[in-house]
């Protein structure tokens, strides 16, 4: 039996530092009866600004997963693994695309264990 196809979200919600105003970005989700929230960035500090496009007014996007394969020459061995994007459609069609990463290490592995 095929695992249901479910879109997963990612989500932002605004935090105070400093007496300015930005966005965190998160997935939240529930594993073994524990809810967990995911911390995700973009890759670059530039990558913030994107993310506004991307999200326009909007506080929810739709999680893009794209698994790659690279084949080491020297070993023969293959790394697998994913990389992640965010994405919203606008009222016109227009798709709006940026990449993100897990913030931490244990984020990464929580995401990993949510996308099983």
């Amino acid at each position: 039996m095929s695992k249901k196809e479910v879109k997963v979200m990612v989500e932002r919600e605004t935090f105070e530092k400093n007496g300015k105003t930005y966005f965190s970005y998160f997935i939240k989700g529930n594993l073994r009866g524990k809810d967990v929230k995911v911390a995700v960035v973009p890759p670059d500090k530039g990558g913030y600004a994107v993310l506004d496009i991307v999200f326009g007014n909007d506080t929810k996007a739709e999680l893009v997963v794209n698994p790659y394969e690279i084949k080491d020459e020297a070993t023969g061995n293959v790394i697998k693994g994913n990389t992640y994007a965010v994405r919203t459609v606008d009222e016109n069609g227009e798709i709006y695309e940026s990449n993100i990463k897990p913030y931490r290490n244990s984020d990464k592995t929580l995401l990993n264990m949510l996308l099983r």
